[in-house]
């Protein structure tokens, strides 16, 4: 039954994907008498967090009662009292826990406080699936540097677009609409100027139905050549722009862009490209805890080379272009040897329809 009901707070979690970054998403269910009384979710960053919601919400006397929880209860004060102190408060007899905190400031503190209060506790109970579930959270809580989704739309024959440069769409609808979804789900969508210049996207989330969440542009720019009267800067409280060039960028382009309402960063640079090791740092300190990477060929090349990818989730469409001109997903110098290739692991695949989504974790060295 401990599977049972973790299952059921891990699927009250994912009820938070995209609205608490860089919190992660934590489910929570109150047992008592093999019966469920109370369930939370943590539903906002700086809102109550699962705990709480699942004592608020509860339809009777939780005391003696076992908690499942998702997440470690919280020891700390934070936007919110500490969460294991609420279940000491409620007199709760034993607590499941599905994954100790990642934090290394505060790991297996929160169980400590339960113990030493006489609480017994289980931990983890299908830890693997929340892990999964919660991967930016712990890639960004242990790293301080954003997780990186690498999204690509392809052929069968490898090319995102013609020999005439038309590519819309490779993709059919259902597969577009999941990628406003992973629009949602992340802080940062990242493009290259290229993008900008050919398709002048919003690059905003759309999502029939349901609350959306707009992802912080960030527009990997190296000499400032983005239009004025683009719309990535067209900015307010609802979307915002993040311009990344380098010192090889005109100052006064710089300034107008600023006055557009988009922020700039600068980063170093000895070559006229934009240090993404240096921004992935940067981008962590303002708090962006993940990005959708949604380059061209030549970006996605960058990334890759430069180690700040850890995903790719790539759309496989049954359509032939044929051609030497046509472009593929990844392009700049290339691997040289077989044996010296970005692979893959722990692959899944999708079908939307008749595309088929790959997506894997890149092999680290």
């Amino acid at each position: 039954m401990d599977n049972y009901y973790m299952a059921r707070a891990l699927e009250l979690s994912k009820k938070g994907m995209g609205l608490v970054n860089p919190n992660p998403m934590v489910g929570a269910v109150i047992v008592k008498d093999n019966k469920i009384i109370g369930e939370g979710y943590h539903e906002y960053f700086g809102g109550p967090h699962a705990e709480v919601n699942a004592f608020k919400n509860a339809t009777g006397d939780v005391e003696g009662a076992t908690i499942y929880v998702t997440l470690e209860p919280c020891a700390h004060y934070g936007k919110t009292p500490p969460c294991a102190e609420a279940i000491v408060k409620n007199k709760i007899s034993k607590v499941v826990v599905g994954m100790v905190d990642p934090n290394p400031l505060v790991a297996g503190r929160g169980i400590d406080i339960l113990k030493n209060n006489g609480i017994e506790v289980i931990k983890g109970i299908m830890e693997k699936e929340i892990e999964k579930t919660n991967e930016i959270f712990i890639k960004y809580i242990t790293k301080k540097k954003p997780f990186c989704i690498m999204k690509t739309a392809m052929t069968l024959d490898g090319k995102i677009s013609t020999s005439t440069e038309d590519s819309k769409w490779i993709s059919n609808e259902k597969s577009r609409a999941y990628v406003h979804e992973l629009r949602h789900m992340v802080t940062g969508i990242m493009v290259g100027i290229g993008t900008v210049l050919a398709d002048d996207p919003e690059l905003t989330t759309r999502r029939e139905g349901k609350i959306s969440k707009n992802p912080i542009r960030i527009i990997i720019d190296s000499t400032a050549k983005v239009p004025l009267d683009s719309k990535v800067l067209i900015c307010d409280d609802k979307v915002k722009t993040i311009i990344v060039t380098t010192k090889f960028a005109d100052s006064t382009k710089i300034e107008a862009i600023k006055k557009k309402g988009a922020q700039v960063i600068v980063t170093p640079s000895e070559n006229k490209w934009v240090n993404l090791n240096y921004l992935m740092g940067s981008l962590g300190d303002m708090g962006i805890d993940s990005i959708l990477l949604e380059g061209g060929s030549t970006l996605n090349y960058s990334a890759l080379n430069e180690g700040i990818v850890d995903k790719v989730i790539s759309f496989i469409s049954p359509k032939i272009f044929g051609g030497t001109s046509g472009k593929t997903p990844v392009g700049g110098v290339g691997i040289k040897y077989v044996k010296d290739s970005i692979l893959l692991t722990d692959t899944l695949v999708s079908r939307f329809n008749e595309d088929i989504m790959i997506e894997g974790y890149i092999k680290k060295s």
